[in-house]
């Protein structure tokens, strides 16, 4: 039977996203819609979970609080066991920038820069050393088969390429929780498999706490929970 997911984290660690009646809604001209009525969700450090919906559903508003990006109108949210509501901007953007990494369905990846000045970049945003910014962009490009495109400029990829560089870009300062806006959305169906398969196996290995928005119901059957978001609450269904 379907019931409101809450699945709890080990005792040890706090979870790696918490949300408790996160609700939003829009100002219309008839009055204000309500997308989002009251999310509730507990998702474990390394659990990969996706969140299944149709269009218009609310995914990506979610996703969107999610990754502090945007104010939920009511509710609370926890990222890596820390209250979020109480932080000033400058504190969002730093928790934000160590502790959540973002893959969107279009990779948005610099063009004049090559795939591995892309991976790089946040990095040394971050203030990591140059030096170590390159080794570990060189091992993740590596890991996602684009060894011998480390060099190529980002426009001259392909659209498969370029989503794996956005996988290891996004994974790159190692966070906590990795937030995927249907990932492979903007690719064929056989590129599609085989990028969303590195995007698992790499999230794995990094022991990330992944929520990845999608409709394709093939794709989420493959992570470790499936939520559906309907009528505005997340609802999580036994598998058969």
């Amino acid at each position: 039977n379907p019931r409101r997911c809450f699945a709890m984290s080990e005792p040890s660690q706090p979870p790696s996203l918490s949300l408790r009646n996160i609700r939003r809604s829009f100002a219309q001209p008839t009055g204000a819609l309500e997308v989002l009525k009251g999310c509730e969700a507990e998702i474990s450090p390394g659990a990969l979970v996706a969140m299944v919906g149709t269009s218009g559903s609310g995914k990506s508003t979610l996703l969107q609080i999610c990754g502090l990006l945007d104010n939920p109108t009511s509710g609370e949210i926890d990222i890596a066991g820390q209250p979020v509501a109480s932080l000033n901007d400058g504190e969002r953007t730093r928790l934000r920038r160590g502790t959540i990494g973002f893959i969107y369905r279009f990779p948005h990846l610099l063009p004049e820069c090559t795939a591995l000045e892309n991976v790089v970049l946040p990095q040394a945003v971050a203030g990591v050393s140059a030096a170590q910014a390159k080794d570990r962009a060189r091992v993740l490009l590596e890991r996602v088969n684009l060894g011998h495109r480390l060099h190529h400029r980002s426009a001259k990829l392909s659209g498969g390429e370029k989503q794996r560089v956005a996988i290891a870009r996004a994974i790159a300062n190692r966070p906590t929780l990795l937030l995927a806006d249907e990932p492979t959305g903007n690719l064929d169906p056989e590129t599609a498999g085989g990028v969303f398969d590195l995007f698992v196996e790499l999230t794995r290995e990094e022991g990330l706490c992944v929520l990845m928005a999608t409709h394709n119901e093939h794709l989420a059957a493959k992570m470790d929970r499936v939520l559906h978001l309907e009528g505005g609450v997340l609802i999580e269904k036994s598998r058969a």
